[in-house]
């Protein structure tokens, strides 16, 4: 995997939102297969239980997050196979874009924030399930989202609290 970019805070439709963006050796069907089928979800996404309606206005349920125990149901905002997907994330919206690129395919996921506060926070654990879907991506899936849990978690946050991103302190209690 090449990193185009460490993720960086901007503004998306003058709400404050989070983006990366990621280069994959892979073609574009590869990792689409890996940001949509909830078979390959559970190993890189914060909620490693997914289901959903592949259709714009479509119910999606995200659950099994150890640090947000109740299932939430959102709607699907964009669906158009093997390109883009987004949908609602808690207050968030989650925006996935795929494109040819040399050598394979380029993701740019944008995070658009219910709270600028959550900048530094949401950049860590994006850049932590990043570092899972190439794990995925690659064929060596990891054991999830939550590998090495908030030990790993906290020195990714400093990173990016030190690059600037607005942090407002809030850190989910650690499950029991």
């Amino acid at each position: 995997m090449h990193r185009t970019d460490p993720g960086t805070y901007v503004e998306h439709e003058g709400r404050p939102a989070v983006r990366f963006e990621r280069t994959y050796p892979h073609p574009v069907a590869r990792v689409w297969r890996a940001i949509t089928d909830p078979a390959e979800l559970r190993h890189w996404f914060p909620s490693p239980e997914v289901s959903y309606e592949a259709r714009v206005g479509g119910r999606i349920t995200l659950s099994g997050d150890p640090y947000a125990p109740e299932a939430r149901t959102s709607t699907v905002l964009v669906w158009e196979p093997p390109h883009r997907f987004g949908f609602g994330w808690e207050q968030d919206e989650l925006h996935f874009t795929l494109s040819e690129a040399e050598g394979g395919c380029r993701l740019v996921l944008v995070d658009v924030l219910s709270a600028e506060g959550a900048a530094a926070r949401n950049a860590a654990g994006w850049h932590m399930c990043l570092e899972q879907l190439s794990r995925t991506i690659d064929g060596s899936p990891g054991s999830g989202a939550q590998e090495g849990g908030m030990a790993a978690f906290r020195p990714v946050l400093e990173e990016y609290k030190a690059a600037g991103l607005p942090d407002d302190g809030w850190l989910p209690e650690e499950p029991a």
